[in-house]
């Protein structure tokens, strides 16, 4: 930061120049590509309406060996390649011009995400104007002012990219370690800590779908007697625990729902489908979602958890759920799922291995995804406020 002050106070004192977007780089717009043009791989990723790559092209349609800022004119999202690709007819790209360095353009451009974003048409086909990018106004100090405030905010996005990577590697090494670790054989007169004995889920817990009172709106309260509704919603990504709703019902409501407790599983049965989640408090669910209880017995909750959640348990609810587009599990799918039950102790110390990798990948207080926030965060403040210059103002 104080090379950068020390860049402003000496090449620009009084402010900097602001100029339209359209006054300092020409976007350009791809070209369209039919579907049957795309290929599975190749040289040139096919940009369109996201930074995900839609496919891959034989041919680019910007230059090799320069960098580009992208902005998927559909939904107003801005990337940043070094690489040559093929931009389809709803990308802009700007190429690099003189005056202005794009990996600069791309930061400052990430300032405005939100009012780019609501400059997208909504229509049956969502398109953005190149005119209101063009409109932007944006600083423009000197290119060593530039070049340093890049190589600032490059650091914090480099170390978001490492973290980003590392998650990748940890989620890949829990995910194996869960399947291995719950992966037994049946059990024999030579028992030992990999064997279990092997029976379907519906005979150790009992199984069965929510209920919902309709119309909704009828039984909805902002009562504090009201039974809390819970909701796909109301649980974060890659959250494990229910603790809170948004809604709440009247004992009416609650009569004709069903009723779960604490400690009690819900597992979706459609949407996030056959993700399970612990609840730790007492409330009501609708037919979106299957309760599983009473299974004190034979399970240890968090490794029933780490169970339901591992390869070959989803796989087998995605088999009997069938191919269509559109998968649903009820509950006697789920009762007829085999499930392994290993000796309680080793289920505890299953869970002690497992709990720290999912703490690692998962949690959002502690584990990488809380660091990777932080490093967020921490690149979106010195990006705002190196990009905040005082304007110059115009000579008389």
């Amino acid at each position: 930061m104080s090379r950068v002050d020390d860049l402003i106070a000496k090449h620009c004192p009084n402010g900097v120049e602001f100029k339209t977007l359209g006054e300092v780089v020409t976007p350009k717009r791809g070209k369209r590509l039919v579907k049957n043009q795309l290929e599975e791989a190749g040289d040139f990723a096919v940009y369109q309406n996201s930074m995900k790559p839609l496919g891959y092209y034989h041919e680019s349609n910007t230059q090799a060996g320069a960098t580009f800022v992208i902005v998927a004119g559909a939904a107003g999202e801005i990337g940043f390649s070094s690489n040559a690709f093929w931009a389809a007819d709803d990308v802009y790209f700007f190429p690099e011009t003189d005056a202005v360095i794009n990996k600069y353009i791309y930061h400052f451009l990430l300032t405005k995400q939100h009012e780019i974003s609501s400059q997208v048409r909504r229509a049956s086909v969502p398109r953005l104007s190149i005119v209101a990018i063009e409109k932007l106004k944006i600083p423009v100090p000197p290119l060593e002012i530039q070049r340093e405030i890049v190589k600032v905010l490059d650091t914090f996005t480099k170390l978001e990219a490492e973290l980003e990577a590392e998650l990748e590697a940890r989620r890949r090494q829990y995910k194996y370690y869960r399947d291995a670790l719950l992966t037994f054989g049946e059990c024999t007169d030579a028992d030992a800590s990999k064997q279990a004995r092997i029976t379907t889920l519906g005979e150790v817990a009992t199984i069965v779908r929510g209920a919902s009172p309709r119309p909704i709106h009828f039984f909805l309260t902002e009562g504090d007697d009201g039974v809390p509704w819970i909701k796909i919603g109301d649980i974060a990504s890659g959250e494990k625990y229910i603790t809170t709703t948004a809604e709440r019902i009247t004992a009416a409501g609650a009569d004709k729902s069903r009723r779960i407790y604490p400690g009690d599983f819900v597992l979706s049965n459609s949407m996030s489908f056959g993700r399970p989640y612990i609840s730790k408090i007492e409330g009501c669910i609708h037919d979106g979602w299957l309760s599983i209880s009473g299974f004190s017995n034979s399970f240890v909750p968090d490794f029933l958890y780490h169970l339901l959640r591992s390869e070959p348990v989803q796989a087998e609810f995605a088999r009997r759920a069938g191919a269509g587009t559109v998968q649903n599990l009820n509950a006697d799918i789920v009762k007829s799922v085999p499930i392994p039950i290993p000796p309680l102790e080793e289920q505890e110390h299953i869970v002690s291995i497992l709990d720290k990798f999912d703490a690692l990948v998962n949690d959002l207080s502690s584990g990488l995804p809380a660091e990777i926030k932080a490093r967020r965060q921490q690149y979106e403040y010195y990006r705002d406020k190196l990009l905040s210059f005082a304007e110059l103002e115009a000579m008389a």
